[in-house]
């Protein structure tokens, strides 16, 4: 299996690692929360073992974005923290199964082979796609109706955060957090100044309105709506 490794101690990574690799597995480790995410997020894995305390970023929010984003990848939390409302926390936020440290590492295999046997998920998209707006991950590039629309890095990572949402209400609050890592509100027009050069972008041009502003709440890109 292709398993992620998201575990800022580097002796405790280290283990893990060379264990997995020794039982047949291939495992890349990942020491910061919001990289763990980013990798997470565009390469496909069987499993995901994510630490509770992390710099960058927790694993519950690791977890909680990954399936705000429909990503299934089976996840265990290795952690130090254990009590029982901690583990009912993790496993609420989407986390899959949850070991406490100290552990045994045959233990920890067992678990991470268990999850592996689930049914295997979906291999996670490069090209994001909203009526004919297009997104390429990897290349970074967008285009609209066939034509290619320059975005600045800021402008892309807002634009893959609504499609990734499409339909759905992205309050400011979580565009502040996911596009500027701000975890309060700055008391700033940034995001309205950015949603209006992304608008002008990918909208004005073209017929269809994808982007729509909800009043009081946020904001939502989807196909037009008909009836």
């Amino acid at each position: 299996m292709r398993i992620l490794l998201i575990e800022d101690d580097r002796k405790t990574s280290d283990y893990i690692a060379k264990g997995l690799s020794e039982a047949g597995h291939v495992c890349d480790v990942v020491g910061d929360g919001r990289d763990g995410l980013f990798q997470a997020q565009r390469e496909a894995y069987d499993v995901i073992v994510v630490d509770r305390m992390l710099p960058g970023l927790d694993g519950l929010a690791i977890i909680r974005s990954l399936r705000a984003a429909k990503v299934g990848t089976s996840a265990l939390f290795l952690t130090s923290i254990g009590g029982v409302d901690d583990r009912v926390e993790g496993l609420e936020a989407g986390g899959d199964d949850y070991l406490t440290k100290p552990f045994a590492f045959s233990e920890l295999l067992a678990r991470v082979n268990a999850l592996g046997r689930r049914p295997p998920v979906q291999e996670q998209k490069t090209v994001l796609k909203v009526a004919d707006l297009e997104l390429d991950l990897i290349r970074r590039e967008a285009r609209r109706a066939g034509q290619a629309i320059e975005l600045q890095p800021r402008e892309f990572t807002l634009l893959e955060v609504l499609m990734r949402g499409e339909g759905r209400v992205i309050t400011k609050t979580m565009l502040l957090e996911r596009v500027w890592d701000f975890h309060f509100d700055p008391k700033t027009s940034v995001v309205e100044t950015h949603i209006s050069r992304l608008r002008a972008k990918v909208d004005r041009p073209f017929q269809a309105q994808l982007l729509h502003t909800v009043r009081n709440t946020g904001y939502s890109l989807h196909a037009p709506r008909t009836g």
